[in-house]
Formats: structure tokens, C-alpha cells, sequence
């Protein structure tokens, strides 16, 4: 067999593979297509496409996601090509180079997300190979762009900037802005942060209050996780007005653990925060879990549950609870675990 010897040719005073030139240029042309094709709008059945394999990513269905969002992805939208990463990236437990060909895509169009992504990469499978690209850009040059991109948008009061540049630089100063400029996913972490120990409080219930604060802010700006937390700061108060509400809030959101827990209450099984006994709407709405596939510990929790509420239930009302969560599907946001849309 003959030995592989690559040629080379001088570009710019420098000696350069031609294999490397040419990865140059496939870069180069790919970067001016997603330009391109930055603000094009999606059609309706791409738009279509881009919902479906988002809603199948937030139920841990990554593999099913992904023929969906590649359909959007390839036509520009930069936050299906970043989903699209999300996807593959962990799929497959490290970046691989498809993975990091669309974080890349939507980086190019100033997507914050995917850049942090980028320079999170500690498992890149080129670095395990140890045949990255030459001109491949460092995670810290990754971090270092998006921290240049949200600044100035942070210091002119952009909540979601305050937010990502406290994922840039871990300082809790920029957490604390953007939970008090209204950001309901910092205010969440603000009050989980007080929880674990975060802040200096002279009396013991003024951090209490501080958490309950945070919680109730991040309900109200309609983060479902911040809603659950809030229920149970409710419950442990004694307020079952406002753990039903809050709970039925967080329901209506698609949060799966809010949709299972509210339609258990519902059929008293158990009756805890006194609910009137409605068998129909919470067999329903207890049925929808099904769609998860056993997403998490779904299926083992409908193995239970289901029969144990079929038992206080006649074959009539079992038919208008089907009917019933048809319904509910169709009126309400899918089925969702709201993973972090920055994961590790």
C-alpha cells in the first residue's frame, strides 16, 4: 500500500495543506449560505417541523427530534440548529462534528446559546482524536464572543443578556439583575440559590420570605419549575387556596409532573389539597402521560395509577375522560419535562 503524502501549496507566506485549504473554503461557503438564509422566514410546514421536534426534545425524545428540527435547521432558523446541537450532542454524549456543525450555523447568527455551548465542549470527539481542524475556534474564544454580545445588551437592561452573562462569568450580581428586571428563569435560580444557602440574612424568616418572594415573582412570569416550588412553600404554609391555584396554573403549562399531580389530586388519589372529587378530568388528564413513551419514571407511575383510578370509575366516565384529554390537547401546551435550555 502506498504511503499517503498530503500536498501542500504557500497561502498568504505560510505552508498549508491542501486538505486543510479546502476545509477552509467548505467552512467559508457554508458560513455565507447561513447568512443567507439568516432572516429567511420559515414556511408553515417548516415552522411546523421546528414546534414538533422542539416538543419532542422537551419530552427527552432526542432521537425523534431530530429529523424534525433538521428540517428547519437546514433552512436557516437559527434556534432549530441549535436544538438540532442540543440533539445530536446528546444523543451521543460528546460533540461530534455533526453536532458542533450546527451549533456553529446558529452561533454564525449571533445565537447566545450556542456559543456558550461551544465553549462548554470538554468532550469534543476531534479533541479526543486529536484531529480538531486547525482553524477550529477555542472554547474560550466561543465564550469570549458571547460575553462581547451581551454585555452591552446587559448594561442597557436586557433581562435575558443579565442572565447569560451570569452563565458567562458565574458572578451572582448579574443573577440578581436580571431576576429583579423581570427574567422569571433567573428569579427561579435566585430563589433555589437562597435555598441552598445563597445571600446574607440577618433573621432566619427573612430569608424564607426572600425564597417565597423569588418563587412567586417566577410563577407569575410563568416558569412552570418556579410554580411547583412555589406550590410546595404553599402547602408547607397551609395554603390549599393557593396550592390549587398554582398548581392548576402550572398544569395548564404542559409541565408533566404539574398535569400527573394536579389529576391525581383531582381523583383523590390521594386527597391532599382538597380539590372537589372530578374522576373524568383527572383520569384524563392522568392519561395524557402516555404520549412520554416512558419518558423518566412516566410509565411506571401510569402502571400504577391509572388502574388505581379505574377502580372508582364506570366504563361511561372512563369514555368521557378519553374525550376529555383529546380535548385538553388540543387547548393546552404539550406535554413537557422544561429541561434547562442551557444542559450539560
Amino acid at each position: 500500500m502506498e504511503s499517503y503524502t498530503p500536498t501542500f501549496i504557500i497561502f498568504s507566506g505560510k505552508t498549508k495543506p491542501l486538505t486543510s485549504i479546502r476545509k477552509t473554503l467548505i467552512r467559508a461557503l457554508l458560513y455565507i449560505a447561513v447568512i443567507n438564509d439568516a432572516y429567511a422566514e420559515l414556511t408553515t410546514e417548516q415552522e411546523a417541523a421546528k414546534t414538533r421536534g422542539v416538543t419532542l426534545y422537551n419530552q427527552y425524545k432526542a432521537t425523534s427530534a431530530t429529523p424534525f428540527l433538521s428540517i428547519a435547521a437546514e433552512a436557516g432558523d437559527h434556534e432549530a440548529q441549535y436544538y438540532l446541537g442540543e440533539s445530536l450532542r446528546r444523543k451521543n454524549h460528546y460533540m461530534n462534528p455533526e453536532a458542533r456543525k450546527w451549533y456553529e450555523a446558529s452561533a454564525a447568527q449571533g445565537d447566545l446559546y450556542a456559543m456558550i455551548q461551544l465553549g462548554r465542549s470538554e468532550k469534543d470527539l476531534c479533541q479526543i482524536s486529536n484531529d480538531c481542524p486547525s482553524d477550529q475556534k477555542q472554547p474560550i474564544e466561543w465564550l469570549n464572543q458571547a460575553q462581547h454580545l451581551a454585555k452591552p445588551k446587559a448594561e442597557q437592561g436586557d433581562a435575558e443578556a443579565m442572565f447569560i452573562m451570569y452563565q458567562l462569568t458565574i458572578d451572582q450580581g448579574w443573577l440578581e439583575k436580571s431576576a429583579n428586571a423581570g427574567d422569571a428563569v433567573a428569579q427561579y435560580w435566585m430563589a433555589i440559590g437562597e435555598q441552598e444557602g445563597n445571600g446574607v440574612f440577618l433573621l432566619p424568616w427573612k430569608r424564607s420570605e426572600s425564597i417565597t418572594k423569588w418563587l412567586k415573582a417566577s410563577s407569575e412570569g410563568g416558569y412552570p419549575k418556579a410554580m411547583m416550588a412555589y406550590v410546595a412553600v404553599l402547602y408547607k404554609e397551609g395554603d390549599m387556596e393557593g396550592v390549587r391555584h398554582w398548581l392548576e396554573e402550572a398544569a395548564k403549562t404542559g409541565d408533566q409532573n404539574a398535569v400527573s399531580t394536579y389529576g391525581a389530586y383531582l381523583t383523590h388519589t390521594p386527597d391532599k389539597v382538597g380539590y372537589p372529587l372530578d374522576l373524568v378530568k383527572g383520569y384524563g388528564l392522568v392519561s395524557l402521560l402516555k404520549e412520554l413513551d416512558g419518558g423518566g419514571s412516566a410509565r411506571d407511575y401510569l402502571e400504577v395509577k391509572l388502574p388505581e383510578i379505574e377502580e372508582k370509575m364506570t366504563p361511561e366516565q372512563i369514555s368521557k375522560a378519553n374525550e376529555f384529554a383529546k380535548k385538553w390537547k388540543l387547548t393546552h401546551p404539550p406535554l413537557s419535562f422544561f429541561p434547562e435550555k442551557l444542559s450539560h
